[in-house]
């Protein structure tokens, strides 16, 4: 228990430069509360212990506004950052060293029974607002942009953006999500169509010039 909450601190340190101190993460990240409460419940509710668990994952709920289902199933090294309205649902799995930022859903698409939420490999990082749904894998070293919504399945190393998510890179592995250098597939496409419009102005205003001077002979 004592290396899993130092190896939460270290991930924390490592991934938050505004993290000061070991006081300061204990008393104020409820990330961090979040997290290891989730361990705590998560392993009752293997032991199949029952409503501890879940009483356990409201109580965290209320304190943290992070809500964690005891089922999910999460890797060593999974940092929230801010955490508020973070959903994480009961057979979500979430690899080693992920990171999520505030409001992120991992959840599912309707009532079906089974494997219903997403399945996260090693270093994803999902940014804030992003919505994963249903029973997918996101492969290893993925990066989804904020505010996107994911339905379909994801290769590794890739970056996601959009609604719905689509692939508009494929990385080597490593780097970084810089939310404010995302493809903007959306953009892109209305750039795209208001050039073929302008050549298509063009096109036309030649055709006219063309019939004028045939009329005008």
């Amino acid at each position: 228990m004592f290396r899993t909450i130092r190896e939460q601190i270290d991930t924390i340190f490592r991934e938050d430069p505004a993290a000061k101190s070991v006081l300061e993460i204990f008393l104020c990240y409820p990330g961090f509360h979040a997290i290891l409460l989730h361990r705590l419940a998560h392993k009752l509710y293997r032991w199949r212990v029952p409503l501890l668990p879940r009483l356990i994952s409201q109580i965290s709920r209320f304190f943290t506004q992070i809500e964690i289902h005891p089922g999910a199933t999460i890797g060593r090294r999974f940092f929230i950052d801010h955490g508020s309205g973070v959903v994480v649902g009961e057979t979500a799995e979430i690899g080693d060293d992920c990171l999520l930022y505030q409001g992120v859903t991992l959840g599912g698409t309707g009532a079906e029974r089974g494997k219903r939420h997403p399945t996260l490999g090693n270093s994803v990082v999902v940014g804030t607002g992003a919505k994963v749904l249903g029973n997918i894998k996101v492969g290893d070293n993925v990066k989804i942009g904020a505010g996107s919504v994911v339905v379909k399945p994801v290769p590794d190393n890739s970056t996601v953006v959009g609604v719905p998510g689509r692939v508009v890179r494929i990385r080597p592995e490593g780097g970084v999500l810089e939310h404010g250098r995302l493809p903007d597939p959306e953009g892109q496409a209305i750039d795209d169509l208001a050039r073929r419009v302008a050549e298509l102005e063009d096109v036309l205003r030649r055709m006219i010039e063309e019939h004028e001077s045939q009329h005008h002979r």
